[in-house]
Protein backbone atom coordinates (compact mmCIF):
# COMPACT_ATOMS: atom_id res chain seq x y z
CA UNK A 1 0.00 0.00 0.00
CA UNK A 2 2.96 2.03 0.60
CA UNK A 3 4.12 1.99 -2.39
CA UNK A 4 0.72 2.57 -4.07
CA UNK A 5 0.14 5.64 -1.71
CA UNK A 6 3.37 7.33 -3.51
CA UNK A 7 2.27 6.43 -7.01
CA UNK A 8 -0.77 8.09 -6.03
CA UNK A 9 1.03 11.17 -4.49
CA UNK A 10 3.43 11.49 -6.85
CA UNK A 11 1.27 11.79 -9.86
CA UNK A 12 -0.90 14.31 -8.41
CA UNK A 13 1.89 16.78 -7.79
CA UNK A 14 3.56 16.09 -10.98
CA UNK A 15 0.08 16.49 -12.70
CA UNK A 16 -1.55 19.08 -10.59
CA UNK A 17 -4.98 20.81 -10.89
CA UNK A 18 -3.75 24.01 -12.61
CA UNK A 19 -2.34 22.50 -16.07
CA UNK A 20 -0.27 24.51 -18.87
CA UNK A 21 -2.32 24.99 -22.04
CA UNK A 22 -1.19 25.98 -25.84
CA UNK A 23 2.80 25.68 -26.16
CA UNK A 24 3.43 25.37 -22.39
CA UNK A 25 1.79 22.45 -22.71
CA UNK A 26 4.23 20.57 -24.80
CA UNK A 27 7.44 22.23 -23.25
CA UNK A 28 7.26 20.03 -19.75
CA UNK A 29 10.69 18.49 -19.61
CA UNK A 30 9.07 15.86 -16.83
CA UNK A 31 7.23 13.14 -18.32
CA UNK A 32 6.44 10.00 -17.24
CA UNK A 33 4.88 9.05 -20.31
CA UNK A 34 5.99 8.36 -23.92
CA UNK A 35 4.48 10.38 -27.02
CA UNK A 36 4.15 8.05 -30.63
CA UNK A 37 5.91 9.85 -33.13
CA UNK A 38 3.67 10.43 -36.23
CA UNK A 39 2.87 8.03 -38.83
CA UNK A 40 4.18 9.09 -41.82
CA UNK A 41 1.78 9.20 -44.66
CA UNK A 42 3.46 6.91 -47.06
CA UNK A 43 5.07 3.96 -45.79
CA UNK A 44 6.02 1.36 -48.66
CA UNK A 45 7.84 -0.87 -46.18
CA UNK A 46 4.51 -2.15 -44.38
CA UNK A 47 3.82 -3.77 -47.89
CA UNK A 48 6.93 -6.56 -47.15
CA UNK A 49 5.66 -6.85 -43.56
CA UNK A 50 3.72 -10.10 -42.13
CA UNK A 51 2.47 -8.28 -39.63
CA UNK A 52 0.75 -5.56 -41.85
CA UNK A 53 -1.42 -8.16 -43.54
CA UNK A 54 -2.20 -9.91 -40.33
CA UNK A 55 -2.97 -6.91 -38.86
CA UNK A 56 -6.11 -6.66 -41.59
CA UNK A 57 -6.80 -10.22 -41.33
CA UNK A 58 -7.54 -9.32 -37.98
CA UNK A 59 -9.51 -6.77 -38.46
CA UNK A 60 -11.26 -8.84 -41.29
CA UNK A 61 -12.19 -11.78 -38.85
CA UNK A 62 -13.83 -8.98 -36.38
CA UNK A 63 -15.67 -7.05 -38.50
CA UNK A 64 -17.36 -10.45 -39.67
CA UNK A 65 -17.91 -12.11 -36.62
CA UNK A 66 -19.30 -8.15 -35.13
CA UNK A 67 -22.08 -8.70 -38.62
CA UNK A 68 -22.58 -11.96 -37.68
CA UNK A 69 -24.22 -11.84 -34.05
CA UNK A 70 -25.28 -8.42 -34.40
CA UNK A 71 -27.44 -8.66 -37.60
CA UNK A 72 -29.17 -11.82 -35.86
CA UNK A 73 -29.93 -10.15 -32.75
CA UNK A 74 -31.65 -7.38 -34.88
CA UNK A 75 -33.17 -9.93 -36.91
CA UNK A 76 -34.41 -11.77 -33.67
CA UNK A 77 -36.09 -8.88 -32.43
CA UNK A 78 -37.77 -7.48 -35.46
CA UNK A 79 -39.13 -11.28 -35.75
CA UNK A 80 -40.99 -11.28 -32.43
CA UNK A 81 -44.33 -10.00 -32.87
CA UNK A 82 -44.60 -8.22 -29.10
CA UNK A 83 -41.34 -6.91 -28.03
CA UNK A 84 -41.85 -8.33 -24.30
CA UNK A 85 -40.92 -11.75 -25.54
CA UNK A 86 -37.40 -10.62 -27.01
CA UNK A 87 -33.97 -8.71 -25.75
CA UNK A 88 -35.44 -5.46 -27.13
CA UNK A 89 -33.98 -2.29 -28.45
CA UNK A 90 -31.95 -2.51 -24.60
CA UNK A 91 -30.72 -6.11 -26.05
CA UNK A 92 -29.59 -5.15 -29.69
CA UNK A 93 -27.75 -1.71 -27.94
CA UNK A 94 -25.94 -4.60 -25.73
CA UNK A 95 -24.97 -6.60 -28.32
CA UNK A 96 -23.30 -4.39 -30.53
CA UNK A 97 -21.52 -2.78 -27.12
CA UNK A 98 -20.60 -6.14 -26.08
CA UNK A 99 -19.16 -7.22 -29.42
CA UNK A 100 -17.32 -4.16 -29.58
CA UNK A 101 -16.21 -4.87 -26.23
CA UNK A 102 -15.00 -8.62 -26.76
CA UNK A 103 -13.52 -7.99 -30.01
CA UNK A 104 -11.49 -4.86 -29.19
CA UNK A 105 -10.44 -6.62 -26.33
CA UNK A 106 -9.27 -9.91 -29.09
CA UNK A 107 -7.86 -7.48 -31.68
CA UNK A 108 -6.34 -4.62 -29.93
CA UNK A 109 -2.68 -5.81 -29.33
CA UNK A 110 -2.65 -6.97 -33.67
CA UNK A 111 -4.13 -4.30 -35.42
CA UNK A 112 -5.63 -1.71 -32.98
CA UNK A 113 -8.80 -3.16 -32.75
CA UNK A 114 -10.59 -0.64 -35.22
CA UNK A 115 -13.83 -2.77 -36.52
CA UNK A 116 -15.08 0.60 -37.75
CA UNK A 117 -13.57 2.60 -40.98
CA UNK A 118 -14.75 5.54 -38.85
CA UNK A 119 -12.33 5.21 -36.23
CA UNK A 120 -9.55 4.72 -38.57
CA UNK A 121 -10.53 7.09 -40.33
CA UNK A 122 -10.03 9.24 -36.94
CA UNK A 123 -6.86 7.90 -36.00
CA UNK A 124 -5.37 8.78 -39.62
CA UNK A 125 -6.33 12.45 -39.02
CA UNK A 126 -4.17 12.06 -35.94
CA UNK A 127 -1.15 10.48 -37.66
CA UNK A 128 -1.60 7.80 -35.70
CA UNK A 129 -1.96 5.42 -38.80
CA UNK A 130 -0.38 5.75 -42.52
CA UNK A 131 -2.15 6.18 -45.91
CA UNK A 132 -1.29 2.65 -46.68
CA UNK A 133 -2.60 1.23 -43.50
CA UNK A 134 -5.97 3.16 -43.09
CA UNK A 135 -7.03 1.91 -46.73
CA UNK A 136 -6.40 -1.73 -46.07
CA UNK A 137 -7.93 -1.57 -42.51
CA UNK A 138 -11.32 0.04 -44.53
CA UNK A 139 -10.87 -2.65 -47.43
CA UNK A 140 -10.63 -5.45 -44.91
CA UNK A 141 -13.40 -4.40 -42.67
CA UNK A 142 -15.64 -3.60 -45.17
CA UNK A 143 -14.99 -7.32 -46.42
CA UNK A 144 -15.47 -8.69 -43.75
CA UNK A 145 -18.81 -6.91 -42.62
CA UNK A 146 -20.23 -8.03 -46.36
CA UNK A 147 -19.19 -11.48 -45.91
CA UNK A 148 -20.52 -11.14 -41.96
CA UNK A 149 -23.93 -10.26 -43.34
CA UNK A 150 -23.76 -12.77 -46.04
CA UNK A 151 -23.36 -15.97 -44.16
CA UNK A 152 -26.62 -14.70 -41.83
CA UNK A 153 -28.38 -14.28 -45.33
CA UNK A 154 -27.28 -17.90 -46.10
CA UNK A 155 -28.20 -19.41 -43.06
CA UNK A 156 -31.77 -17.55 -43.24
CA UNK A 157 -32.43 -16.45 -46.33
CA UNK A 158 -36.43 -16.24 -46.44
CA UNK A 159 -36.04 -14.38 -42.79
CA UNK A 160 -33.36 -11.99 -43.59
CA UNK A 161 -35.53 -10.73 -47.22
CA UNK A 162 -38.05 -10.16 -44.60
CA UNK A 163 -36.94 -9.08 -41.77
CA UNK A 164 -34.91 -6.27 -43.27
CA UNK A 165 -31.42 -7.77 -43.12
CA UNK A 166 -30.49 -5.54 -40.25
CA UNK A 167 -29.80 -2.55 -42.58
CA UNK A 168 -29.65 0.81 -41.26
CA UNK A 169 -32.59 3.04 -42.74
CA UNK A 170 -33.91 6.53 -41.68
CA UNK A 171 -36.97 5.60 -39.15
CA UNK A 172 -40.39 7.76 -40.09
CA UNK A 173 -40.58 10.70 -39.03
CA UNK A 174 -37.54 11.76 -39.21
CA UNK A 175 -35.79 14.64 -41.86
CA UNK A 176 -32.32 13.52 -43.60
CA UNK A 177 -30.93 16.34 -41.26
CA UNK A 178 -31.98 14.34 -38.15
CA UNK A 179 -30.40 11.54 -39.03
CA UNK A 180 -27.11 12.96 -40.16
CA UNK A 181 -26.85 14.51 -37.38
CA UNK A 182 -27.71 11.56 -35.03
CA UNK A 183 -24.44 9.96 -37.10
CA UNK A 184 -22.31 13.07 -36.66
CA UNK A 185 -22.47 12.86 -32.77
CA UNK A 186 -22.85 9.05 -32.55
CA UNK A 187 -19.63 8.90 -34.02
CA UNK A 188 -17.92 11.81 -32.23
CA UNK A 189 -18.38 10.04 -29.27
CA UNK A 190 -17.04 6.81 -29.97
CA UNK A 191 -14.03 8.21 -31.59
CA UNK A 192 -13.66 10.88 -28.76
CA UNK A 193 -13.60 7.62 -26.42
CA UNK A 194 -11.40 5.85 -28.55
CA UNK A 195 -9.05 8.63 -28.57
CA UNK A 196 -9.48 8.83 -24.91
CA UNK A 197 -8.88 5.37 -23.35
CA UNK A 198 -5.91 5.24 -25.66
CA UNK A 199 -4.32 8.25 -25.04
CA UNK A 200 -0.64 7.83 -23.64
CA UNK A 201 -0.63 10.78 -21.04
CA UNK A 202 -3.79 9.89 -19.20
CA UNK A 203 -2.73 6.23 -18.46
CA UNK A 204 0.23 7.63 -17.42
CA UNK A 205 -1.40 9.90 -15.37
CA UNK A 206 -4.20 7.26 -13.71
CA UNK A 207 -1.96 4.61 -13.76
CA UNK A 208 -3.41 3.75 -10.00
CA UNK A 209 -6.72 3.71 -11.92
CA UNK A 210 -7.15 0.18 -13.40
CA UNK A 211 -9.22 0.52 -16.63
CA UNK A 212 -9.15 -1.84 -19.61
CA UNK A 213 -9.48 0.08 -22.54
CA UNK A 214 -12.11 -2.06 -24.68
CA UNK A 215 -14.58 -1.41 -22.10
CA UNK A 216 -15.70 2.11 -21.91
CA UNK A 217 -15.02 1.85 -25.92
CA UNK A 218 -17.90 -0.86 -25.64
CA UNK A 219 -19.73 1.18 -23.19
CA UNK A 220 -19.62 3.94 -25.82
CA UNK A 221 -21.24 2.14 -28.28
CA UNK A 222 -24.56 0.49 -26.45
CA UNK A 223 -25.42 4.48 -25.20
CA UNK A 224 -24.89 5.38 -28.71
CA UNK A 225 -27.42 3.14 -29.97
CA UNK A 226 -29.89 3.18 -26.86
CA UNK A 227 -29.80 6.88 -28.19
CA UNK A 228 -30.28 6.71 -31.72
CA UNK A 229 -31.54 3.44 -32.79
CA UNK A 230 -34.93 4.89 -32.83
CA UNK A 231 -33.73 7.47 -35.55
CA UNK A 232 -31.25 5.37 -37.63
CA UNK A 233 -31.09 2.23 -36.32
CA UNK A 234 -27.68 3.30 -35.24
CA UNK A 235 -25.04 3.28 -38.37
CA UNK A 236 -21.63 5.01 -36.72
CA UNK A 237 -19.35 2.31 -38.85
CA UNK A 238 -19.90 2.44 -42.19
CA UNK A 239 -18.54 -0.70 -42.79
CA UNK A 240 -21.69 -2.25 -40.67
CA UNK A 241 -24.09 -0.08 -42.59
CA UNK A 242 -22.81 -1.15 -46.17
CA UNK A 243 -22.32 -4.76 -45.64
CA UNK A 244 -26.09 -5.09 -44.30
CA UNK A 245 -27.02 -2.99 -47.01
CA UNK A 246 -25.48 -4.55 -49.81
CA UNK A 247 -26.55 -8.14 -48.70
CA UNK A 248 -30.23 -7.22 -48.29
CA UNK A 249 -30.14 -4.78 -51.35
CA UNK A 250 -33.53 -3.66 -51.63
CA UNK A 251 -34.10 0.41 -52.28
CA UNK A 252 -35.20 1.36 -48.73
CA UNK A 253 -31.52 0.22 -47.42
CA UNK A 254 -30.08 2.92 -50.45
CA UNK A 255 -32.63 5.66 -50.06
CA UNK A 256 -30.66 7.56 -47.48
CA UNK A 257 -26.86 5.24 -47.14
CA UNK A 258 -25.06 8.31 -48.24
CA UNK A 259 -25.99 9.52 -44.09
CA UNK A 260 -24.08 6.12 -43.10
CA UNK A 261 -20.91 7.12 -44.83
CA UNK A 262 -20.86 11.37 -44.69
CA UNK A 263 -22.12 11.33 -40.79
CA UNK A 264 -19.81 8.80 -39.21
CA UNK A 265 -16.40 10.50 -41.12
CA UNK A 266 -17.42 13.91 -40.30
CA UNK A 267 -18.03 12.78 -36.28
CA UNK A 268 -14.65 11.10 -36.44
CA UNK A 269 -12.84 13.90 -37.82
CA UNK A 270 -13.99 16.70 -35.48
CA UNK A 271 -13.65 14.26 -32.55
CA UNK A 272 -10.10 13.58 -33.89
CA UNK A 273 -9.26 17.66 -33.94
CA UNK A 274 -11.00 18.48 -30.54
CA UNK A 275 -8.44 15.78 -28.90
CA UNK A 276 -5.69 16.72 -30.37
CA UNK A 277 -5.98 20.41 -31.13
CA UNK A 278 -8.25 21.31 -28.03
CA UNK A 279 -6.93 18.80 -25.32
CA UNK A 280 -3.46 18.14 -26.68
CA UNK A 281 -2.40 20.90 -28.56
CA UNK A 282 -0.40 18.75 -30.54
CA UNK A 283 -0.14 21.63 -33.51
CA UNK A 284 0.95 24.16 -31.06
CA UNK A 285 4.00 21.69 -29.75
CA UNK A 286 7.61 23.92 -30.33
CA UNK A 287 10.41 22.42 -31.61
Amino acid sequence: MEGRDEDVRVGANRYGERQPIGTAAQTQDAKDYREAPPAPLFEPRELTSWSFYRAGIAEFVATFLFLYVTVLTVMGVAKSPSKCSTVGVQGIAWSFGGMIFALVYCTAGISGGHINPAVTFGLFLARKLSLTRTVFYMIMQCLGAICGAAVVKGFQSNQYERLGGGANTLSKGYSKGDGLGAEIVGTFILVYTVFSATDAKRNARDSHVPILAPLPIGFAVFLVHLATIPITGTGINPARSLGAALVYNKDQAWDNHWIFWVGPFIGAALAALYHQIVLRAIPFKSK
